[in-house]
């Protein structure tokens, strides 16, 4: 199996994690900080906006390969195991595509950066 195939296998693994972690948002068990935790990681997965975009070499995409897989993981870790396995399940029973058209998302994370750069000019010129 070559490398390319490697990558192409855990990419579709983590696909299916992200649907499953929709199915566990949903579901009454899901403690409330594993909700917190599957807004943040879907927010971040779902948002058209970037932590570092990926047009910049290397880092636009390392930022998807180290970012999403570790949201990914610590939000599975907060999910009661029988609810994991039940929305596993029904990932792979229903599958749909998740899609990077979440424009609410996307005007929050936006919001965000320019209250912090708003923040660090005015600290920067005062």
């Amino acid at each position: 199996m070559t490398w390319f195939s490697k990558l192409k296998t855990e990419a579709k693994k983590l696909k299916l994690k992200a649907q499953a972690l929709l199915f566990a948002y949903a579901d009454k068990r899901t403690p409330l900080i594993a909700k917190i935790l599957i807004w943040i990681t879907l927010a971040y997965l779902l948002s058209p906006v970037d932590l570092i975009p990926d047009f910049i070499p290397v880092l636009g995409l390392l930022d998807d390969l180290l970012i999403v897989p570790i949201l990914i993981t610590l939000s599975i870790k907060q999910i009661p195991k029988e609810v994991w396995l039940e929305a596993i399940a029904k990932a792979e029973a229903n599958p749909h595509r998740l899609k990077k058209t979440n424009w609410i998302v996307g005007v929050i994370f936006i919001s965000a950066w320019l209250v912090v750069i708003y923040y660090l000019i005015q600290y920067i010129f005062t």
